[in-house]
């Protein structure tokens, strides 16, 4: 079984010799943190099991087959992730991945603005696939990936040899409402520049006036 691959609780405290509720409170406690699907079940990389039994895991670095992934879930606000959106989003991912046997690499969370280019998350994906640690992006919808320019982004990792999966066609309405969020925080962004450059412009030549004035 791949180093990458998710095992079930059961599994996981059969490989330990520990039972569930061991194994509950490790989650709570950080100790040996599980990812949750779509339904609220637990899922544990087996690579983290390997390492608390003690056991070395070597990589090469390179994938040794054509389902190594990485997963990318996002939001745009601090208020969605407390709602649960984040959680959910990956939750969905993984199922995903676990149904198409996928080995899970990376799992990356962000918040933050489809339509940034500064996201460390997205910048860090960028890097693994440059270093052709994976060979697919799983996402939920191409808007989670970027607002604009998809194909770009798709070409890039896609030169990478990275092939990018968005698993639904349809935007949600909650994810409508995003980018209209995003727009609007464009569009004030945009205008704060302006209203600063014509202020600045102004004083200079109110300045400039003074002087003559004086003079």
């Amino acid at each position: 079984m791949p180093v990458n691959s998710l095992i079930d609780i059961r599994k996981a405290s059969q490989m330990l010799g520990v039972d569930i509720t061991t194994l509950r409170y490790w989650d709570k406690s950080g100790k040996l943190k599980a990812q949750r699907t779509a339904g609220g079940h637990r899922r544990y990389l087996l690579s983290d099991i390997q390492a608390l039994q003690g056991v070395e895991v070597e990589s090469s670095g390179e994938p040794d087959n054509g389902n190594v992934v990485a997963v990318y879930a996002r939001v745009s606000s601090h208020e969605q992730k407390q709602k649960g959106d984040l959680d959910r989003q990956k939750g969905r991912l993984l199922e995903y991945c676990i149904k198409n046997k996928y080995e899970i690499k990376h799992i990356f969370e962000e918040v933050g603005s489809g339509m940034s280019d500064t996201r460390s998350k997205l910048n860090r994906l960028c890097d693994i696939a440059e270093k052709r640690e994976i060979s697919k992006l799983v996402v939920e919808h191409k808007d989670r990936l970027t607002r604009f320019n998809y194909r770009l982004y798709e070409r890039y990792f896609k030169s990478h040899g990275v092939e990018v999966i968005h698993i639904e066609e349809t935007l949600p309405k909650s994810y409508e409402a995003e980018l209209v969020e995003d727009i609007m925080s464009l569009v004030a962004s945009s205008s704060s520049k302006i209203y600063g450059k014509r202020s600045a412009e102004n004083r200079r030549k109110n300045k400039i006036q003074n002087k003559r004035s004086v003079s």
